[in-house]
């Protein structure tokens, strides 16, 4: 049995302004309301036209020019079950499904975002703010 491929993960830095050609046609609409740039992709294959990327429980086809690999694994990934570390005194700890990853450039480093109870939270967490729940 072949052993599954390593999860690449990277940065598709397309805006509208670089045109729909990067984009698979079935995907253009949700590709382009995800707003891409700064986010954290899983490429989870690959063919000779197109890249497959999964951002949280979407995927999306591309066309591998934009694709920027990462060498850095973030600490945490889509859906996985985390908790804050140190919540404001009084507060208990925010506990939720990682929903978004962002990359930092500047800093090279990821920030998380979570759901908790079905619901965004709108702060965005840095790796040592959270543990896995």
């Amino acid at each position: 049995m072949p052993r599954p491929k390593p999860v690449v993960h990277g940065l598709y830095g397309w805006t509208p302004a670089y045109g729909y050609s990067y984009i698979h046609p079935a995907n253009r609409r949700t590709f382009e309301w995800l707003e891409p740039v700064g986010k954290l992709f899983e490429k989870i294959d690959e063919d000779e036209e197109w890249l497959l990327l999964r951002y949280d429980e979407q995927q999306f086809k591309v066309r591998p020019e934009l694709f920027k690999e990462l060498y850095g694994k973030p600490a945490f990934s889509f859906g996985d079950a985390v908790q804050e570390v140190a919540p404001e005194p009084g507060r208990p700890p925010h506990r939720g499904l990682i929903s978004d990853v962002f990359w930092d450039e500047a800093a090279d480093r990821a920030r998380f975002q979570l759901v908790e109870r079905k619901r965004k939270l709108p702060r965005v967490f840095e790796a040592e703010e959270l543990r896995f729940a």
